[in-house]
């Protein structure tokens, strides 16, 4: 991996939240060096440098040169860096030396390339499962990413971490079981029972009445039956007065 990118720095020596926000007022932002049996020095640097790396083609995996004013180019990585959640601007930075000596740990891209023979023949959706994994070598070893050809799967096929075309200087740490990438069928609707589809006969009407539930018939019952003593009321009033 190169180091083309060069940040410069200086020393700090003023701390605190206050400092803090005067060296961002200025332009630049906190941020600490330390790592590889060296002390820990505090530094300021420029919010676009640390941009510049982030954006390489090694993003946060990338190795540079840091320039610290009065001190001898120090090799490092990105290790930490807070962002503004609301504005999205760079607030302090963690780095550490990298001895060329010493194994690291640490997660890499994966990418994908051509269309798979289950989607374009067969009609089946891609599913692009894992994206990156954790890995361990060197740092003159790092890859920028990892590419992964897809054009031979099918549907119900899959390509896991172990088909990873990785060097042999490089040991994958993410289980070499997980699935990275598959081509899978579309689901069908399943179709409804046909006796779903029917309707259900509306259910008769109920009518609560005197405190329990009767049917329209069985309330039309008792009304019925409740208005023949009153017409044999009225009947024996008219007899009477006829007589």
């Amino acid at each position: 991996m190169s180091e083309a990118i060069n940040v410069p720095a200086e020393p700090r020596e003023d701390f605190g939240k206050n400092a803090s926000r005067r060296l961002r007022r200025g332009g630049r932002v906190p941020a600490i060096l330390y790592g590889d049996r060296g002390p820990a020095i505090p530094i300021a640097v420029e919010p676009r440098a640390i941009q510049s790396v982030l954006g390489s083609g090694a993003g946060h995996n990338a190795i540079f040169s840091l320039e610290i004013k009065g001190k001898a180019p120090a090799r490092v990585m990105l290790r930490e860096w807070q962002v503004d959640p609301v504005l999205g601007h760079l607030l302090h930075v963690d780095m550490v030396r990298v001895s060329r000596g010493a194994k690291l740990r640490l997660k890499v891209p994966v990418h994908v390339t051509g269309e798979p023979k289950g989607v374009k023949v067969q009609g089946g959706v891609f599913e692009f499962v894992l994206r990156e994994v954790e890995i361990e070598c060197l740092p003159d070893d790092i890859p920028e990413h990892v590419t992964m050809d897809v054009t031979e799967l099918m549907i119900g096929k899959n390509l896991r971490v172990s088909d990873l075309p990785l060097g042999p200087n490089v040991k994958v740490l993410t289980d070499s079981e997980r699935v990275v990438a598959h081509v899978v069928t579309l689901k069908a609707e399943e179709e409804k029972p046909a006796a779903e589809a029917v309707e259900a006969a509306p259910a008769e009407p109920e009518v609560i009445k005197k405190g329990k539930v009767v049917t329209e018939e069985e309330a039309a019952a008792e009304e019925g039956a409740e208005a023949k003593p009153e017409a044999k009321k009225e009947s024996r009033k008219e007899g009477r007065k006829e007589s």
